[in-house]
Parts: C-alpha cells; structure tokens; sequence
C-alpha cells in the first residue's frame, strides 16, 4: 500500500483527475468574460453615447443593448454554475470510489494480519480507522487536483483581469498575500501536530470504552465503577486540552485571513478613488474591479482550506498506514489465490526443528519435530505452558514459526495458498466465533470459498446487479456476488438443498448436538406458504398426537382448541380471539383494542366484566405482593402487574372506591381490562370470570370470527384444526391446545409424548432442519458454551477435511460427552488425520498416537501403550489430573 496519500491518489485515479482537470481549466474563459462583462455593461450599455450598436452583425438601441448583454450575463451564470455542479458531482463520484477503494484495502489488510497483532491490537482501535477515520479522506481524494486547479485557476483569472484594469491595482490585491503565504503553513503546522496527538488520545479513548463493554461484569461485581468514571474523566480530559489548543490557534489562523482580506477595500477605494480622480481609471472599471476583488477572496479562502485539509488528510492517511503494516503481514496471494484443482493431502506431516516466539521472544515451541501420518489419529498432551495449544495452532497454520519447516505430503506447508489449507484443514479452538445469523449459516460458513453458481436474475434486477457490478470494479472491490450460491457441494456430497439439509442433521448427531437442535426447531416456526409438503406433514403429526393422547389415557394433560369451547388453560385474549396474530412483534392485546373488537364486547356488555375483572385482579396483586421487594421471583412468576407499576395501579383503586368506576376515562379502563386479557383461568386460579361471562365471551368469539372487517382478520389467523398456523411454533401447532396447569409432570410427560409421535412419523430431521434457523445472536451469544463448541466441531467436520485440528474443542462439555464425541468424531474421520490437544490427558488412551508436550518441546511420543509407562512424562500427566 502506498505510503504517500498522492501516490495513493495518482495511482487509482488518475484519468479521474486529468478529466476534472480538463473540465476546471474549460471553464475559465467563461469565467473571465463573467467577471469583464459587468464593466462592458456599465461603460457601454448604461453611460455609452454612440447607439445604435452592431452587436453580432444586428443594430441594438441603448435599452436593446442592455436587455442583450444582461442576457448573456445571465447565460453566463448559469454555464459557470453548471460547470461547478458538474464538477462537484464528478469529485463526489470520485471521492466516494476512492474511500470504498480505500476501506476495501484496508479490510483486506486486516484480513492479512499476524493472529499475534490481534492480541495486541483491540477491535476499538481498528474499527474506528476503517469507518470514520478515513471518512475525511474520501473528501480529499476529489479534491487533491481539482481543488488546487481550480480555485488556483479561478485566483489568478481573477488576478490577470485585475492587472489588465491595472497593474497598480493588480499590485495592491496581491501585496498581503506573501504574508499569508508565509505564515499560515508555520500556523497550520502546529494545529497539525496538535490534530495528530487528538487523533491518538481519542483511540486510546475507543480502545478504553471497548474494553470496558468487554469487562462490565468485572466492573460491577468490584464496584469500580467509579475508578473507570475517574479514568474516563481523565482521558477526556487529555483530549480536551489538546482541542482547545486547536480551536485557539485555528481561530486565530482565520481572524488572520479575514483581517488581511478586509485590508483589500481599503487600497482599492483609496487608489483606486484616486486613479478616478485623475481621470485614469473610468468608474465602470473601478466597479469592475471591486465586483472581481469580491470574487477573489472566495477561492483564496478555498485554497487555505485546502491546505489545511491536505494536511488533515495526510496525517490521517499516514497514521491509519502505519497502523495497517504490522510485521509478519500474510502476503494477498496467498490470501486469495485460488488453484484450479485441489488434491485431497496425503502421505504423512512432518514437523522439522520448528521453532515458535511469542512477541516477547519467550520460546513456545523449541526445535519440535515429529511425523505424523494423515490416515491416524494422535493427542496432544501436556500442562499449562507445555506449548501444546501453541503446536496445534502450527499445524492450522494459524501461527507463523520462526524457523524450521512443515510439510505435508511433501509440500510446504508455508508456501500454500489459504484455498488449499482452509479446505484441507479444519481448525476448532475452545472458543470459536460465531456470526450474528442463522445456525446454518454458521455451520455452513465454511463452505463458502468462492461463488459457485451464479444467482438468477430477471430483466429487471440484471441492470442493477450489473450496475452494481461495475461500481464494484472501478473502485477496486472484490467483485463476487455475495448472493450467488457458495456452498461446495463436492464437500458436502450432494448438490440441492435436501443434500446439505441431510448433511447437516447426520454432523449434529455426531458431535451430540441434535436434541439441542430438535428443541429448538420445535419452538421454531415453518412458513407453509412456501413449504406446504413440510406442514401438510405437520398437521398429520398433530392428529398423531392427539389420537396417541386419547390411546393411552393421556388426553387430560392437554386441552384442545375447540370453537365452541372455553379453554381454561388459555389467556382469555386468546379465548376472545381464539387465534394468533400474523404480524411478527403484535401481540392479542393489542388487538383486543381494536374498534370492532371494542364495539363487539361493549354490545355484549362484557367490557363492563373485564374492567371489573381487572379491577379485582389489581386489587388481589397488590394484596399479595405489595410488601414484597422489586426483584422478588414472585413478579415474574405470578404478578400480572410489575413492581414499577403497583403504585399507579394503587392510585387507580383509591379513586374507584371514592368514585366509583364510572369517573375512570377510556385508557385507564383499558388499563383495567388489560390485566383481565392476561388471565390464564387454570394457572392463576382468581376466579373473576364467572360461567355466564364466559358464554358471553364464547358468543363474542363467534361474531369476530363471522363478521370482523378485513383488515381485522387480515391481522387475526384464527385457530382451525385443519390449517398449519404460521405464527405458531411447529410444537403448539402439534399440540393445538394448551397443557392442562396442575397435572403432576404434565409438561414432561406430554413432551416425551409428543417427542415420540415427531420420530414415529419421521418429522425429527424436519424439525431439526427448521431449528436451524435459529438465529445464534451476537457472538453465538443465545448458545451455550456448550453448544457453540459443539457447534464448532460440526462445522469443521462439515468441511470434509483431510486432517482436522483440534485444540481443548469440548472444554465446556460434560465428562462422558466429551469421550462419546471422540469416539463418533474418530468413526466420522476414519482414514483421515485428527490431532487433538485435549485436556485430559486421559482421553488420549483412546487415540492411535500419543504425542506428550513440556516446555514446548516434545518429551514422548508413541501408541499409548508405549507413552503409557511408569516415570514416563504421560504417567506423570494423568496422575497429576
């Protein structure tokens, strides 16, 4: 990357600005005319004699005259600002072009770091850089050569028109310039290097902020909150200081400007009156000159701005290069190189004398050798600081050693594009990251090398795509369709959708992530729209289930959605609506509020019920849980009303039992009624809803299914036992009903029920499939560390690798699990390489080859009946655990 931000410039955009350039110096005679024709009108038009004049071979009259070359004054104005908004879009253009360029370089950058850099560089820092520190630049970028040319051309137009009036004028414009010109880059100098240390201390400040986001669980279980308050106020401080230096010394860099640019009138009136006086300048010339002087300040000024942001952007852009070049960069083609064929590794890895520092030059691996052939399966083993993590991340090459060379089927380890290594190789540390997206995604992340098919366009979105397409090379980008299909079929062993669905499920079960992914698909939700065989399968699940509750006497631990029924175990919102909401984030309660909806419970007389329903259920709530303290367990278990709100419900009580429920107004009666809505009879057990309400509510239910307006049932999907309900998860569709409160372990006894008819109508790979479309949150934050190395492993296994590289993968999973995982992963890969840094030191019993770790050397190695001796290094190890 290029060290100076104009070579920068001229290497990418050249024939940008040699256009800009050409395009500036066309509108100069335009503009010279411009500034010369206010005289012509004044001399000529207006105190001129000698009329008719022949203007362009035609006779004009005095006012004729003046109409004529007020005419083109105006065409005049409008050509000038034509070719400044042509040329303003244009840098525009080729500013944006130039930062996405520049954003790209450097993400690409990033992706080129040493893995040690990120230990020592925090994300706060970086991440500033690529986004709003280089933002000034794009700015530049238009500007560098057009700017300059431009108002540098402007000025001296301005000044050659000003020579020609008069040399002595020309002369009294010109004379304060060389002061300015002396002074203000030894001003700006200053504001520069003050720009640079604020530039520090705010990065200082982003890296500060980050790390405290990182550690507020450790903040607020110290109670340091107030040292972190004292250190921020100090860093803050730092930053304050050095910006109000700059704001005193960039003012008086432009009361300067200003004062020396208001000196002008003052010579221009004095010699200019005087050279009238005399009779040596005319009075259209003098105006001419003051109308031309006014102009010449503007692109003066420009040009000072200029500098002062040519030297913003140059520190910035040398400050962001330096941080993007940290030693021991991977070179871009290894990065992107992409060989035409593959070949599956084979033969053996060979470790010779490999040597690996850490940035303080501590030995991690001193002089490592050792083969290992790719069709067995070793452990690593060792204590802390063995080097045994450190030899795993080598052999992933995820760590560049010092010296000593890895092959692998006799190639160089080192010398291999990321394309063959990243296939060939799967790496799982004890802590992955996972992106903000679905489960499949993630699993299927590392399939996506290189786009494979290209997606489909209509005549429509081709245009665009190639529109896009062509922005994407003129500014330097990565052209690949993000959109386009990448998965690598070939590693998935089958091309379509069911063959990575059938993939998918089969590495789920091996690593024992399958049941997590079962529970989570059945609390998920299949569009039948758009998969109509998969829910007609669901509802033959549903009558499955409910005929199997029947058979075997089970059927009161679930009561069903019936149209003529009242449903005791559900809200009685939902017994009103008897349906689920269509959109995503509305909920029953919220359109209970709805006019019809209001104008039905009002004509049955049951919005007087539900107000005095609420009314007992406020008064019963803050009975029970008044004198409870805000976070007790109880609210969240029980209370339909929140701590926060036990007071205003309080308040409400106190004036219904002075003035009665006919004072309260529409929102507190709605309030009211609100808490009714939230009524599951069974579970809560208050009462408040006698027999005769009920019916009523049953007749209500009717109507609204009968005679609500279309955009009422628009948002309502009623219950129907023969339809799938979209927004219903695939477990309440099966069900279609509630679980009966008070049965003893009926919530266990119907899942097992309902797990069972899921297999026995083989619909267990089908919910699997839709539970991974859960979305795993940020960082994988809605999984447990459980499930995200679990996660990790089938994802490495996804790829098919010829030699997977494990390193502690399963620190976070039970005892038992961990040997049942080793044993499926070891069946999985049979034939293949896996060496596995595992941590205990136990485990390793079970693999071909034993390799034992101290102090970053290799101490034993050998089947685990020859490490497996007494003294030996690996008795040591498993005694000690």
């Amino acid at each position: 990357m290029e060290h100076s931000l104009f070579r920068y410039i001229v290497r990418h955009s050249l024939r940008q600005q040699i256009v800009l350039l050409i395009m500036t110096v066309a509108s100069f005679p335009f503009l010279y005319i411009f500034l010369d024709l206010p005289k012509i009108i004044l001399n000529e038009a207006i105190q001129g004699k000698d009329f008719p004049k022949t203007f362009f071979g035609f006779n004009f009259d005095q006012m004729e005259y003046l109409i004529v070359l007020c005419g083109i004054f105006l065409l005049l104005v409008i050509v000038n600002q034509a070719f400044k908004y042509i040329i303003n879009v244009y840098k525009g253009l080729l500013g944006e072009r130039m930062l996405r360029r520049l954003r790209y370089d450097l993400f690409m950058r990033v992706l080129r770091f040493p893995l040690p850099h990120f230990r020592r560089t925090s994300a706060g820092e970086t991440i500033p850089m690529i986004t709003s520190e280089v933002e000034p630049l794009g700015g530049y970028v238009a500007e560098a050569i057009a700017t300059p040319a431009y108002q540098g051309g402007t000025l001296l137009t301005i000044l050659a028109f000003l020579f020609i009036q008069d040399p002595l004028m020309g002369l009294a414009a010109v004379s304060l310039y060389p002061i300015q010109i002396y002074l203000i880059p030894k001003l700006q100098r200053k504001v520069n290097n003050l720009g640079k240390t604020r530039v520090r201390l705010m990065r200082k400040v982003s890296d500060r902020i980050g790390e405290t986001i990182g550690g507020i669980q450790e903040i607020r279980s110290n109670d340091t909150a107030a040292y972190e308050l004292a250190d921020f106020s100090d860093r803050m401080n730092g930053v304050f200081k050095v910006r109000y230096e700059i704001y005193i010394r960039k003012f008086f860099i432009k009361f300067l400007n200003n004062f020396i640019s208001q000196l002008g009138p003052f010579f221009f009136f004095a010699i200019g009156g005087w050279l009238v006086i005399r009779g040596e300048l005319s009075v259209g010339a003098l105006v001419a000159v003051l109308s031309a002087y006014k102009e010449l300040y503007a692109p003066w000024k420009e040009l000072l701005a200029y500098y002062q942001m040519k030297e913003d952007a140059r520190i910035k852009y040398e400050q962001v290069v330096a941080q993007f070049e940290p030693a021991g960069m991977v070179e871009a083609e290894r990065l992107l190189n992409d060989p035409a064929a593959i070949e599956p590794f084979t033969g053996e890895v060979v470790l010779s004398n490999v040597r690996l520092a850490d940035e303080g030059e501590i030995q991690l691996l001193d002089g490592v050798s050792l083969h290992l052939p790719l069709d067995s399966h070793t452990a690593i083993v060792g204590g802390a600081g063995s080097g045994k993590h450190e030899l795993a991340l080598t052999l992933a090459r995820l760590a560049d050693p010092q010296s000593g060379r890895i092959t692998i089927g006799g190639k160089d380890l080192a010398t291999l594009p990321d394309a063959v290594v990243g296939r060939r190789i799967a790496f799982v540390g004890s802590s992955t990251a996972f992106f903000n997206m679905s489960l499949a995604d993630n699993l299927l992340y590392g399939l996506k090398h290189r786009p494979l098919t290209p997606r489909e366009l209509d005549d429509e979105s081709r245009p665009i795509w190639e529109r896009d397409l062509n922005e994407a090379k003129r500014s330097g980008n990565c052209e690949y369709d993000v959109r386009a299909d990448w998965i690598d079929y070939e590693a998935v062993g089958g091309k379509g959708t069911e063959a990575v669905e059938r993939r998918l499920v089969e590495v789920l079960k091996i690593v024992r992530l399958d049941e997590d992914v079962f529970a989570l698909g059945l609390r998920g939700r299949l569009d039948p729209a758009a998969e109509p065989e998969r829910a007609e399968r669901v509802l033959k699940g549903r009558e499955t289930f409910h005929q199997a509750l029947a058979d075997e006497g089970l059927g009161k631990l679930v009561e069903p959605f019936e149209v003529d029924r009242w449903n005791d175990n559900a809200s009685v919102a939902e017994n009103l609506l008897f349906g689920a909401p269509r959109g995503d984030g509305e909920d029953l309660e919220t359109l209970t509020e709805h006019p019809f909806v209001a104008e039905v419970l009002s004509e049955g007389g049951l919005d007087a019920d539900l107000v005095e329903a609420g009314r007992r259920i406020a008064a019963t709530m803050i009975e029970l849980f008044a004198d409870l303290p805000a976070d007790h367990e109880f609210f969240e278990q029980y209370s339909f009303i929140s701590s926060e709100d036990l007071p205003v419900y309080q308040v409400l009580l106190n004036r219904i039992e002075r003035e009665g429920v006919g004072t309260l107004d529409a929102q507190e009666r709605r309030r009211l009624a609100g808490l009714a809505f939230r009524l599951i009879p069974a579970r809560h057990r208050l009462d408040v809803l006698d027999d005769r309400v009920r019916d009523r509510m049953l007749t209500a239910r009717r109507r609204l299914m009968d005679n609500s307006p279309d955009d009422l049932k628009g948002r309502i999907e009623f219950f129907d036992r023969t339809k799938y309900h979209a927004q219903s998860s695939i477990q309440d569709n099966i069900l279609f009903g509630r679980v009966v409160y008070g049965q003893a372990q009926a919530r266990g006894r119907v899942g097992q029920k309902l797990a069972q008819v899921v297999d026995d109508a083989g619909l267990r790979d089908m919910v699997m499939v839709v539970g991974l479309s859960f979305h795993v949150g940020s960082g994988g934050s809605r999984l447990s560390n459980a499930q995200r190395q679990k996660a990790a492993i089938a994802r490495a296994l996804l790829k098919r690798p010829d030699m997977m590289v494990l390193s502690e993968p399963t620190s976070a999973v039970d005892a038992l699990e961990q040997v049942e995982i080793i044993e499926r992963l070891r069946e999985a890969m049979t034939g293949r390489a896996i060496v596995w840094s595992v941590q205990r030191p136990v485990l390793a019993r079970s693999f071909d080859r034993v390799v034992v770790m101290q102090g970053g050397r290799v101490v034993q190695s050998g089947t685990p009946d020859e490490v497996d001796i007494d003294g030996s290094a690996y008795r040591r190890l498993v005694g000690d655990a």
